[in-house]
Formats: C-alpha cells, sequence, structure tokens
C-alpha cells in the first residue's frame, strides 16, 4: 500500500503569487519515496510482474500508477545505480569461476534497426539475454546482458577488467561455442547437468546401458555432496574427488569408450550420440579431477536464468535496448542480493538514498559491504549474520 499526499496550491487574487501548502515533516520533495522504485523493480524484474499488470493492481488500489510512470521511475533510478553494476561487472571478472549461458529474447526496437556493419553480431539477427554468474572472495555475483551478443562475447567483454597478474579463471558451461569467449584464457569446464539430459532422454529405449550411467553420475554427485557436506577447501575437494570419484570416472569412459568400440551400440542412435558427446568432451567435463574448486555442473547459471525466462513469459518483450539495460541492471543487483542472502528491496531503497556516496565511491554499496557502510555512518557495528 501507499499513502497519497495531495499539497493545496492557493493564487492571490492581488499579486497573483502562488502558495503551495508545506509538506509534512519528514517527507522528502521528492515525487516519489524511494521505496516506490524499489517495489516497482522487484514486481517487475525480479518477479516476472509486466507494468501494465501492476498499473491494474494500482487502479484496484486507488492509487493510479501507470505504466509510463513506472517506467519513468525505473529509467531514473537506473542511472543512479549505474556505479555499482560497474563496480560489480569489474568485482566478476577477478573471479575464480564463472558461469554462463544465454537464452533468447526480443527487443521490439531492433527488429527495425539493421545489424551491426562489423564486429562478432555482424548480420545476426537473433537477440539474447545471457547470464553470467561469478564467485569471487566468497561471494557470488549474477550479470545479465540483453543484445545480440551471445553468453561468450558478453563474458569476453566482463573478463576485459580482469586484472592481468590474475591466472586464467574456471569457466563452466555447457558445450555450445557460442558460451566460450574469443580468445580462450580460461580454464574450460563443461556441465554435467546436460550430458547426464541426453541419457535421461533416450532411457525408456535403453533402460539398461542408460541406467548404468545415471548410476555413475549419482555417485560423483553423493561425492561432492559429501565435500560440501564436510566443508572441504577447494584444494582438499580436489583431492577427495582424486580419491574418490577418480576411479569411477576412469570406469565409465573405459565402458563407453568399450560400448562404441566393439559396436555394442549403433554411433547414430540416440544412445550412441549420448555417448559420443560425453567422449568428445571428457576433458572439460572431468576438469573438477584437475582443478581445484571447478563446479560439477552449470545449474547455478541455470536458476539465474530463471528471472529473464519468467520476465520474457509475461512481459513478452522490451520496447527498446534502453529498456533492456535497465532491466538487465536491476535482474543484476536483486539477483546478486539474493545470492548473497542479502534484502533486496532493502537495498535498492538504500542505495537511492545514498546515490551521491556510491557515486564516489561504489565500492562501499555492493551486497555484501552496504551494511557496514551504512553502520559506519550512522555509528554503530553492522548487525551480524545475513539479511532477512
Amino acid at each position: 500500500m501507499a499513502t497519497v499526499y495531495e499539497r493545496d496550491r492557493f493564487r492571490c487574487n492581488l499579486c497573483n503569487e502562488v502558495f503551495t501548502a508545506a509538506a509534512p515533516a519528514g517527507l522528502s520533495e521528492d515525487t516519489y519515496d524511494p521505496t516506490a522504485a524499489s517495489m516497482i523493480a522487484q514486481l517487475k524484474y525480479g518477479s516476472g510482474v509486466p507494468f501494465y499488470r501492476l498499473a491494474g493492481l494500482q487502479a484496484r488500489l486507488k492509487i493510479p500508477l501507470p505504466e509510463s510512470t513506472q517506467c519513468e521511475i525505473v529509467q531514473e533510478v537506473a542511472g543512479k545505480l549505474q556505479p555499482v553494476l560497474d563496480e560489480l561487472i569489474r568485482q566478476a571478472a577477478q573471479g575464480e569461476v564463472l558461469h554462463n549461458d544465454d537464452t533468447g529474447a526480443t527487443i521490439l526496437a531492433l527488429k527495425h534497426e539493421a545489424p551491426p556493419d562489423e564486429g562478432p553480431a555482424q548480420a545476426r539477427t537473433g537477440v539474447f539475454t545471457s547470464a553470467i554468474v561469478a564467485t569471487t572472495a566468497g561471494h557470488k555475483i549474477a550479470l545479465y546482458f540483453t543484445g545480440r551478443k551471445h553468453a561468450g562475447e558478453n563474458l569476453a567483454a566482463v573478463l576485459a577488467h580482469r586484472a592481468a597478474e590474475l591466472a586464467p579463471p574456471i569457466q563452466m558451461c555447457d558445450a555450445l561455442t557460442r558460451n566460450l569467449p574469443k580468445p580462450l584464457a580460461v580454464l574450460l569446464a563443461n556441465c554435467w547437468a546436460h550430458g547426464r539430459r541426453q541419457f535421461v532422454e533416450v532411457a525408456p529405449n535403453f533402460p539398461a546401458e542408460c541406467k548404468h550411467v545415471l548410476e555413475t553420475l549419482a555417485e560423483i554427485y553423493r561425492y561432492d555432496e559429501l565435500a560440501r557436506e564436510q566443508a572441504l577447501s577447494p584444494e582438499d575437494r580436489l583431492r577427495f574427488h582424486q580419491t574418490h570419484s577418480g576411479p569411477v570416472m576412469a570406469a565409465l569412459r573405459a565402458w563407453l569408450t568399450g560400448q562404441l568400440d566393439e559396436h555394442h551400440v549403433e554411433p547414430n542412435s540416440g544412445l550412441g550420440r549420448a555417448m559420443r558427446y560425453l567422449l568428445n568432451h571428457w576433458e572439460p567435463l572431468t576438469l573438477f579431477l584437475r582443478a581445484p574448486g571447478a563446479p560439477l555442473d552449470n545449474n547455478l547459471c541455470e536458476r539465474a536464468l530463471r528471472k529473464a525466462i519468467l520476465h520474457r513469459k509475461n512481459a513478452l518483450f522490451y520496447k527498446t535496448a534502453n529498456g533492456a539495460r535497465v532491466g538487465d541492471l536491476f535482474m543484476s543487483l536483486i539477483h546478486s542480493c539474493e545470492l548473497c542472502r542479502v534484502n533486496s528491496f532493502d537495498y535498492l531503497t538504500e542505495l537511492q538514498r545514498h546515490a551521491a556516496d556510491l557515486a564516489t565511491d561504489p565500492g562501499d554499496w555492493l551486497p555484501w559491504t552496504y551494511r557496514e557502510t551504512l553502520a559506519r555512518a550512522r555509528g554503530s557495528e553492522p548487525a551480524h549474520g545475513p539479511a532477512p
């Protein structure tokens, strides 16, 4: 709910001067309180509620808020919060592990705009939303980019901010080449969930063979869960997998090779293609046996893409490229808060109230630093534990 204040205005009949009533004590002179923009962003970009549905809800509550007004509010706020997103991109570039993937999107204005004459998107007519989730210094950062670039091209743009002295990061993605940055300055890990899915799809036709593969992968995931339960460091987790998962993976590879070489499986069948997928991508699939911290799958990024997919299902499209940029910004901030277990509504509200401060030092206003910054400003210690 919201409270609407109307300030009376009177004109003097003698001098024609207009007098406006003073606002109630404690109210800002701004037309809309920062919490209004935070809630609009939460509903639109966090929960997938289109502007027209929100406008209908507001009309039923007798507090009208037209679609055009909502759009103006979030666009104005996005400009103020851009420094924080730029800092999140810089921080993500320093990450140890980066997940990426993309999904289809629509920007109406680009349908009538010719593709660029040069660059990787030349003659490309498709539009995509890329999600990048980076793990850095114990924190997770989610970034969204909507446009004609593929996930690999957007990842390359992020990695351009990486410090030169850092070692190449681990990149987790599926085996599509469009997910790879060029040049490939990463340790590539491929997703076991994508490989597993191919066996699930053909399991009704090849139950015995698929059961063997799926049970083997279940064993690997059990070992990974044990490592997580024991809170092993990346190095200890690597040694744990090498000891327990290494022999299991070696046996699976030998079995897959034997099935194909001895012609027990038709190479062009669904099962044969699923087997060849694993063997063709065996090195990136088994990076978790060679590199500390390498994940087993890309589920972290798949979950991040749900926000973009939810928006696409409900709103269908972005009208302009600028509208997509605004959506990417708010999705990035909201999902980064969720990954860091921070109250995203409170976060967006505080960023607006301290827009001047974050413009000068955005590093103090990241999801995991802003509460300490507020505590210092208020002269108190920050509360411990995650935000509600």
